[in-house]
């Protein structure tokens, strides 16, 4: 077998990923027919079957986790190469951060001024979402780091790596007139907005509402604190925020923090892909020292 059609490899290697021939076809824009076609011409070169009818997807064969393992490593071997080359280019250094839409951006954009030299060019892309989803697109080559709630456990992500950069306390807030009674009491008079319980710190906080009895009317759940502060407005509700943002944000306006969770963190990670451990960008932002930002004492 002297050489391999590479094209057959990669469509082959996509029908592996999506499981099947349709997921594969939407992903590279092509017809399920081209798809069938480019695979069968691969099983014809390899003489073997690379997949098997389970239910209504496909799964490799044995012959086909094989070929699988070596397209995988090949594949992903390509897209590091771009990568290098791509932020190492003598115009602009590319850096593409996805953020964890219920982080405190006042916070995010202090993280990212570590990214950003005075004698290097750098262009700067932010994308907001999900962590599930901005896992999955770093692992899609489409991220060079992720800015999350939450680390993740490299033993069970091959490749990925997360370093925590610090966390801080949250926060309970009010317009004025607030609620006389003693917190966390306080929390049962009016009704209550959270961050969104996909969220790493609103699944902390209902656990912690859980664990001290609290009979509380939860409104909404937000993952944006500007948003959660207007809605809170309007409806007379309390809020939660960072500390540290509340305390930049909220000091000329009628907003009373009413109550302070030192045991509810939220915390901020950054993940990234191994490929990256060499990014100018990725090192600065890991190896900044961020205990001024999250002690209060560097407020933007």
């Amino acid at each position: 077998m002297s050489h391999i059609n590479y094209n057959h490899l990669y469509y082959f290697w996509h029908v592996c990923r999506e499981g099947s021939i349709v997921g594969a076809a939407e992903a590279l824009f092509l017809t399920p027919q081209t798809i069938t076609g480019q695979i069968k011409a691969l099983e014809e070169r390899l003489q073997g079957k690379l997949f098997r009818r389970q239910g209504r997807g496909l799964v490799p064969t044995e012959l086909g986790q094989l070929v699988f393992r070596y397209a995988d490593r090949m594949f992903m071997l390509s897209q590091e190469m771009l990568d290098i080359v791509n932020y190492r280019k003598e115009s602009n250094l590319l850096f593409d951060v996805g953020i964890a839409d219920a982080l405190s951006k006042q916070l995010v954009s202090q993280v990212l001024e570590a990214a950003v030299v005075a004698d290097e060019k750098i262009h700067l892309r932010c994308f907001e979402s999900t962590h599930e989803m901005l896992l999955e697109q770093l692992s899609q080559h489409k991220l060079d780091m992720i800015v999350s709630d939450c680390p993740i456990d490299s033993t069970q992500q091959e490749g990925l790596f997360s370093v925590k950069l610090g966390e801080c306390p949250v926060s309970f807030w009010c317009y004025a007139p607030w609620p006389e009674q003693t917190f966390p009491a306080s929390l049962e008079q009016r009704r209550l907005l959270i961050p969104g319980r996909r969220s790493m710190l609103g699944r902390k906080l209902l656990n912690w509402i859980h664990s001290q009895g609290l009979q509380v009317e939860i409104l909404g759940e937000f993952d944006d604190a500007a948003l959660m502060k207007a809605f809170g407005a309007q409806h007379n509700a309390i809020f939660v925020a960072p500390t540290l943002y509340g305390e930049a944000v909220y000091r000329d306006e009628a907003i009373q923090e009413i109550g302070r969770l030192d045991v509810v963190m939220e915390e901020y990670h950054v993940i990234f892909a191994e490929r990256m451990i060499q990014h100018p960008a990725v090192q600065r932002i890991c190896h900044r020292d961020f205990s001024a930002l999250f002690s209060g004492k560097s407020q933007a």
